[in-house]
């Protein structure tokens, strides 16, 4: 396996209890070539002091703090920031395996037309029966994602890479959706969409693994799936206002799936949670996107002073 340089990109805001177990996860990866951006948007320095006391120790850390807050333009910032030839993402509430840069790194080599992945998403043993909800993305086979190979919306961004060749092509993240935008969260489902309009492949590893400790209580979790719906129906209606007959198809069956399962559960036939709150966040992440003018050349959303956040 040819030694390519890695650039690690942790966007964090307000973690300084969460942010040293992320950055010491990835700092002790066993690859031999990487380094380690840390992009904080937090109110106050508590984040900033753990960060800069962990680069003391290790000149692979670099820290940086950039405002106004937002999960895309947090990206965009490590992006431009870094110069390695694949660019790797994880949350500061995620915790990476010691291989985590080098599975990265081998699924690239063994898919060479491959452009951006997604891996696993796990929940922490510590976490197991706790009474929170834990965001999690589980992948049972490696897969690829191509108009070749198949597509479907699947992906999570705390724990994704890409060839840094793929953002010259395709841009940036959208710094409407994501969380800390406008329109809530999303950008990763956006982005990995338009890596597909744009012809390139995207692979899904099972093998590329961070445990997740971003636990919800049951008293967070609504607006958690809120922000979840208000993303999604807007990075779907993007697309469709471009004109896109897949986002449309796509939109469409999401939209009967999810109301379908109400009925089922309205009527005592389906014993799975509600999804009554994030169904009611995607209409209305539909109809905030209507608040923001689209650039069809690039599929991104052009931030407007008086459209605010969607509510």
């Amino acid at each position: 396996m040819n030694l390519v340089h890695v650039s690690v990109v942790i966007p964090t805001k307000d973690r300084p209890d969460l942010i040293g177990g992320s950055v010491r996860a990835v700092l002790a990866n066993t690859y031999r070539s990487f380094d380690v951006t840390v992009v904080d948007q937090s109110a106050d320095d508590r984040t900033g002091e753990v960060v800069r006391g962990l680069a003391r120790c290790d000149e692979r850390l670099r820290y940086v703090h950039t405002l106004p807050p937002g999960l895309s333009r947090a990206y965009n910032v490590g992006i431009g920031g870094t110069a390695g030839e694949i660019i790797a993402f994880t949350d500061d509430d995620c915790v990476a395996s010691p291989d985590w840069i080098e599975s990265v790194v081998a699924a690239f080599a063994d898919e060479p037309d491959a452009e951006m992945l997604y891996g696993q998403v796990l929940l922490p043993q510590s976490l197991v029966g706790a009474p929170v909800e834990v965001p999690t993305l589980a992948i049972d086979r490696p897969r690829r994602l191509s108009a070749r190979d198949g597509f479907k919306v699947y992906g999570m961004g705390a724990n994704f890479a890409a060839r840094r060749s793929l953002f010259a092509r395709v841009g940036g993240f959208d710094e409407v959706l994501g969380g800390g935008g406008a329109l809530r969260s999303s950008q990763d489902f956006d982005l990995q969409f338009r890596v597909f309009r744009a012809g390139a492949v995207s692979l899904l590893r099972p093998e590329v693994r961070v445990d997740h400790y971003g636990a919800r209580t049951p008293d967070q979790w609504p607006a958690t799936q809120r922000a979840y719906g208000i993303g999604d129906g807007a990075f779907y209606l993007k697309h469709v206002r471009c004109g896109d007959l897949l986002a449309l198809s796509l939109l469409i069956r999401r939209l009967g799936r999810l109301s379908a399962r109400e009925a089922l559960s309205s009527l005592g036939l389906r014993r799975r949670p509600s999804q009554r709150v994030y169904l009611r966040g995607v209409i209305d992440g539909m109809r905030a996107s209507l608040r923001f003018p689209v650039d069809r050349r690039d599929r991104r959303y052009a931030p407007t002073i008086a459209a605010g956040v969607a509510s």
